[in-house]
């Protein structure tokens, strides 16, 4: 928040050049812009209190940011004695944006006003190896009509997708989920729709999400270990997310564990690793043995399935194993405990879940571990506490761990928030010349 200064003074940071008239204008501008962009509705008074000018100077201010289309009065507040003041608010369209998930059988897309409101939400069956300039273009075409915004009028796109993306480049270098995603695909898609794009991994924006408005929410050190047809890993440092200098971080399906067979070809995750234990079709192998559910459909590379055909049979399986551990969880916690099956079943999920985040724990300390992903999510306070008792029991890094709180899209929520602050940045950043 802006310090209290002079009504001749700017009022937020900027370049180390003099302070022209100008300059000062477009960072008060900015200032306001900023509070504004918080999604509240503000007074002449209030502004002026908040970012310490004169209320003439706040009125010159809005007047400016008015006539660019910016701000406009919604209503009026009750100031007691004397006219009511004017409220102010941004422009909710003076930017758009759309946000995407990209699975294997689903493309699930969000159009949104630079306030993060939802406009339009569609859903798209989909193929792995369909060109991703064209489903891009087309899943948001569909969502901008039932929006009735163009496609020109979004300033930010911002796509979710399983793997490794590169750092550097912004590219995909590799999904087996998604086999048409890679090296070259960025330059296509921002070629085709003119506007800023970014490609960021699913888990990744599953974690800006649960820390915007999940179980993460005020922790700036933490882990979201996703447990659903693949296994995977996001790290929040100091409120930024770790990537790795490959865009690597965080692909812990491939991490030796024991009683894992270490994999020979890392295209093949369910091969070894953390992958082989507490993957979508080890988990169905688990409740199976319980006596919960039958055995998992296996996962990519297994069985003699094709990539494709595996891919699909691991995403079918991961409901059905999820709803598993959902029932086995309910199961556990009746009051007469009659099913011991239930409880064995989750202290074994539990105690492999622990292998994982004793390896991260023990590395970066991060405080918190968040359960997602489908199995997170079924498994609840039920699967997270006994993850955490397994790790205070061989590790002497004691963690909190808590289930996912987004029961609904984190991905698509992830990108959503990511592509507002995008549109923010930029609205900001024409105010400020």
């Amino acid at each position: 928040m802006p310090s209290q200064q002079s009504s001749g003074r700017a009022v937020s940071g900027g370049p180390s050049r003099p302070g022209t008239p100008s300059l000062l204008r477009e960072l008060n501008d900015r200032a306001a812009l900023e509070l504004l962009l918080d999604g509240r509705s503000l007074t002449r008074s209030q502004l002026s209190e908040l970012t310490g000018v004169s209320k003439v100077t706040v009125a010159q201010m809005l007047g400016r940011l008015e006539e660019r289309g910016l701000v406009a009065a919604v209503g009026e507040q009750s100031v007691g004695r004397g006219p009511n003041a004017a409220l102010y608010s941004v422009v909710a369209s003076s930017a758009h944006v759309a946000a995407l998930y990209v699975e294997h059988g689903l493309v699930s897309t969000a159009v949104a006003d630079v306030t993060g409101r939802v406009i339009a939400e569609a859903r798209d069956d989909t193929n792995g190896e369909r060109d991703p300039v064209e489903l891009v273009r087309s899943a948001v075409d569909r969502a901008c009509r039932s929006a009735g915004v163009s496609i020109s009028m979004l300033s930010a796109f911002v796509i979710g997708s399983p793997g490794v993306v590169d750092p550097v480049s912004g590219d995909p270098q590799f999904s087996f989920n998604l086999p048409a995603w890679h090296a070259g695909v960025l330059a296509g898609l921002r070629g085709a729709l003119h506007k800023r794009v970014l490609i960021e991994n699913d888990v990744n924006l599953a974690a800006v999400a649960e820390h915007a408005m999940g179980a993460a929410a005020g922790a700036d050190d933490y882990v979201l270990m996703w447990i659903g047809t693949g296994v995977g890993l996001a790290t929040m440092l100091g409120g930024r997310l770790h990537r790795g200098a490959s865009g690597a971080a965080g692909e812990i399906g491939w991490l030796p564990v024991p009683g894992a067979p270490v994999t020979s070809d890392v295209k093949y995750p369910a091969g070894g690793g953390l992958q082989w234990l507490v993957g979508s079709d080890a988990i169905g192998a688990l409740a199976a043995e319980f006596g919960l559910a039958g055995p998992g459909a296996g996962g990519p590379g297994s069985g003699g399935l094709s990539p494709a055909d595996s891919v699909r049979a691991a995403v079918v399986a991961t409901a059905a194993n999820a709803a598993a551990v959902a029932g086995a969880v309910a199961a556990a916690e009746r009051p007469d405990g009659t099913d011991g099956r239930a409880g064995q079943f989750l202290d074994e999920l539990a105690r492999r879940v622990a292998l994982g985040a004793v390896a991260v724990c023990t590395v970066i300390d991060p405080g918190l571990v968040v359960l997602g992903g489908e199995i997170g999510l079924a498994g609840g306070s039920a699967l997270a506490g006994r993850v955490a008792a397994e790790v205070a029991r061989i590790c002497p890094v004691h963690p909190r761990v808590a289930p996912t709180a987004l029961s609904s899209e984190p991905v698509l929520r992830g990108a959503l928030l990511t592509a507002v602050q995008l549109a923010r940045a930029d609205l900001l950043a024409s105010v400020a010349g």
